[in-house]
């Protein structure tokens, strides 16, 4: 489409899914002209030299997280078919309607190649909830369609090209802020464009903004100038485990993922399983100051390990509003502590010392993640957070025999910056007449399903008219 246009009938910040999808459901019903502005690279040009080192090179902005398909193009490629998994959308829309909704991005997922096969559900995942509430867990359903990771990069690719013939695509760019204004006769400010880092300005008649986890910050500094009230999401911190694939597999062969949640004895603390990753490896990610932990898993090439999160959730009251920054200073510590990622056996944290390089060596399980430091967790993580953690990993143990072993590896830290929430309606607009927040970044989902779903509802408010669609 044509780079020099600046006049468009709705702007989309952000290429994530949130956006994707938004910009898709909009060419696709009504062929409006349509500018998807992202501040990382293209997908053709995203390329994090520490998927092969393991060592965080400090790229600005971060290949991983931003780019052409956000944190998504390179993450496990789960697509969580449940809503009560991947977010908060049911606060906004009716349970019935939220299920439609990721049964219509489901078939849009389909349609650029994710595979057909689902996991979860039947008698063996019955099996494991009755073992699990024995045990004081709560198993939640989920059926998912695992993608992989290369194949996500294809699909996503693939949406690229279609879009790129109907909807201005620019990459690359920074949007510096949002543009508003008062119309003559109107109490209420109204979004009209946004600036660009280099002072182009570019106007609309609505503007979309899906800034992904990476752009959780703008996002809330954006609300502040604009009055915008904000709601503090639970802020989730915790670890990375990693144990041979073996002792998982009673798990994962009935569920590939499962979601467990668990409030612990020690504090009443949710502590919940998140991003399990089969035969996968640990990966990192750059938040512009911080380094954290995630992992993935691809469709073909396996190994024999398997990583999923840890997450203590955390509510704040007043006079605490910053989770962003909460979470930041733990990661923060962890990389002035261990120069990035530290990894401990589970056996040294529970004995009171830092695993060494010669400890790891004499494990059976080996880190996937290159460049991560042998250290200690216990000088990074609160206690409250760290005694959670163990006490979920001796409760998992009784239904995975072996997670709990002194081999266990724990990377740390991990941390999802999806805590802020700006005041929506059910359109997920804004205050701000005709501005509206989606994705991961807004605070409202948690994974590529409902992001993608939050772009569509989005997308139809606009079209009906900025209210919400029935």
């Amino acid at each position: 489409m044509d780079a020099a246009r600046t006049s468009f009938d709705v702007i989309v910040v952000g290429a994530g899914p949130a956006g994707i999808f938004a910009a898709l459901e909009l060419v696709r019903r009504d062929g409006l002209r349509v500018a998807l502005v992202e501040r990382g690279p293209d997908i053709s040009r995203r390329a994090c030299p520490a998927r092969k080192t393991g060592i965080c090179t400090g790229c600005e902005p971060c290949d991983i997280t931003c780019g052409w398909g956000g944190a998504g193009a390179f993450s496990d490629g789960k697509l969580t078919l449940s809503p009560e998994v991947g977010g908060w959308l049911d606060r906004f829309v009716a349970p019935g309607r939220l299920l439609e909704l990721i049964q219509y991005v489901d078939g849009i997922w389909l349609e650029y190649g994710a595979t057909d096969e689902v996991h979860g559900g039947g008698k063996k995942a019955d099996r494991i909830r009755r073992q699990a509430l024995l045990h004081g867990m709560t198993l939640v359903a989920a059926p998912v369609r695992h993608m992989g990771t290369e194949r996500s990069y294809d699909i996503l690719t693939r949406m690229r090209a279609e879009l790129e013939k109907c909807v201005t695509v620019r990459t690359g760019v920074m949007v510096e802020r949002i543009v508003t204004e008062k119309k003559a006769g109107e109490s209420d400010l109204r979004a009209t464009g946004v600036v660009l880092g280099d002072g182009t300005r570019l106007s609309a008649d609505a503007v979309i903004v899906a800034p992904g986890r990476e752009g959780a910050g703008w996002l809330v500094d954006e609300c502040r100038r604009l009055h915008i009230g904000m709601r503090t999401n639970p802020v989730d911190i915790g670890v990375r485990v990693e144990v041979a694939a073996a002792i998982m597999e009673p798990l994962t062969d009935a569920l590939y993922e499962s979601k467990l949640i668990y409030y612990t004895p020690s504090f009443d603390d949710p502590v919940r399983t998140f991003c399990m990753n089969p035969y996968g490896e640990v990966s990192i990610e750059n938040y512009g100051d911080v380094v954290t932990v995630n992992g993935h898993s691809y469709a073909a090439a396996k190994t024999d390990r398997t990583n999923f999160a840890l997450l203590v959730s955390t509510d704040f009251t007043e006079p605490f509003d910053d989770p962003l920054a909460y979470g930041k200073s733990i990661a923060r510590l962890a990389n002035l502590i261990g120069k990035g990622i530290i990894v401990q056996r589970l056996g040294d944290l529970q004995q009171g010392q830092r695993s060494t390089a010669e400890r790891l060596r004499r494990g059976t399980i080996q880190p996937t993640l290159r460049g991560a430091t042998p250290g200690d967790l216990a000088f990074v993580l609160p206690y409250r957070h760290l005694r959670d953690i163990l006490d979920m990993l001796e409760t998992m143990d009784k239904l995975a025999p072996g997670v709990n072993g002194r081999d266990t590896l724990l990377y740390g830290v991990e941390v999802k910056f999806y805590s802020a929430r700006p005041e929506l309606d059910e359109g997920l607009q804004t205050p701000v007449k005709n501005l509206y927040a989606v994705g991961d970044g807004a605070g409202v989902t948690r994974g590529l399903i409902q992001a993608s779903a939050a772009g569509v509802i989005a997308a139809r408010s606009i079209l009906n008219g900025g209210r919400p669609a029935a």
